[in-house]
């Protein structure tokens, strides 16, 4: 079975099965940044194509594959990929859910950690030989912690479950909003309230978001959800920049009402020097923070990616429904 992978063969050589446990798999790998005519020279005749979450899967890609039975995502995100085209050609699409759970889920609890106590300022004022002046600052306005913090968890999968987790240990009040509420056990356990999404942002001091991009939640972070976050929040995306208006963020911050943001994703990606987020951070140094969608980027993750890959492939070549399909097959 031929397997086209649009990703370094490295961590696949790395977090792999053994060559002997490889048998009947030809893999090629190509540049995820590639072209379209390059990738289908190496493998048009593929049975099943791996890809990273932002590489877009088109409907004119998947039409020229004949072969195709399985486009995989390395990752959680599969909204670059045509769903229905794939649906059509009766093709599995199917993600990683879970992954990289624990490692997103640190990323975001540490972005919280750092805008709550001013890091980027404190990083400044060190390097400017400021230490008396920052201490001298800190002192009269004291910054909170995420002890006397109440976090807003948008969406409540897997990766925001884990950060309720983390936040639990650090005594964090914590509220979520997703379309379809948990049940009571699960809210007990991880010490979760439900709120509306309006609600939330009137309530929580910190909003961190935790869904997939999709039609429905597109902007779903727009002028009248910014129009009811508390004044002086803050805001941390890991989950997908799509889900936020840029427009009404900038315009949160540079009215004040918004304290702060971390971002880890971008619409789109990957973002250029022009990006407004980009021009935005350079307007607020001390409290902005752009990581480049690194949460996922960790060999924990990607040693699981890379075994849930492979065992969706031993199901294909099995004749088994492979596991976590998300285009309704």
């Amino acid at each position: 079975m031929k397997v086209l992978i649009l990703a370094p063969q490295a961590r696949y050589d790395q977090y792999g099965p053994a060559p002997e446990a490889r048998e009947g798999l030809e893999l090629v790998f190509r540049d995820r940044t590639g072209t379209e005519a390059e990738w289908l020279e190496a493998g048009a005749d593929a049975e099943v194509l791996v890809v990273t979450p932002v590489t877009a899967v088109t409907e004119q890609l998947i039409e020229r594959m004949p072969k195709l039975r399985m486009i995989h995502s390395e990752g959680v995100g599969y909204d670059r990929i045509d769903l229905e085209a794939a649906r059509k050609r009766g093709i599995w699409v199917c993600n990683n859910a879970g992954c990289n759970a624990d490692a997103v889920a640190e990323l975001a609890v540490t972005l919280m950690s750092m805008l709550l106590h001013r890091t980027l300022w404190g990083d400044r004022m060190m390097r400017q030989g400021r230490h008396a002046e920052a201490i001298r600052t800190l002192e009269g306005d004291i910054p909170p912690d995420l002890s006397v913090s109440t976090v807003g968890l948008v969406g409540f999968g897997n990766i925001a479950q884990a950060t309720a987790r983390r936040l639990q240990v650090n005594g964090s009040r914590v509220f979520y909003y997703a379309r379809h509420r948990r049940d009571p056990e699960t809210e007990a356990a991880l010490g979760a309230g439900y709120l509306p999404l309006l609600e939330l942002a009137e309530q929580c001091d910190i909003i961190s978001l935790h869904l997939p991009a999709t039609a429905e939640s597109r902007h779903l972070l727009d002028e009248t959800f910014f129009a009811h976050l508390k004044p002086g929040a803050f805001l941390v995306n890991t989950a997908r920049g799509a889900v936020i208006d840029d427009e009404a963020l900038c315009a949160a911050m540079r009215s004040g009402r918004l304290a702060g943001a971390a971002l880890d994703a971008y619409e789109p990606e990957p973002a250029g020097a022009d990006h407004p987020l980009v021009h935005l951070a350079a307007e607020f140094p001390d409290r902005m923070i752009l990581c480049p969608h690194q949460g996922g980027v960790n060999q924990s993750a990607y040693r699981r990616v890379v075994q849930m890959i492979f065992g969706n492939l031993e199901a294909l070549q099995a004749g088994r429904r492979p596991d976590r399909v998300v285009n309704g097959l």
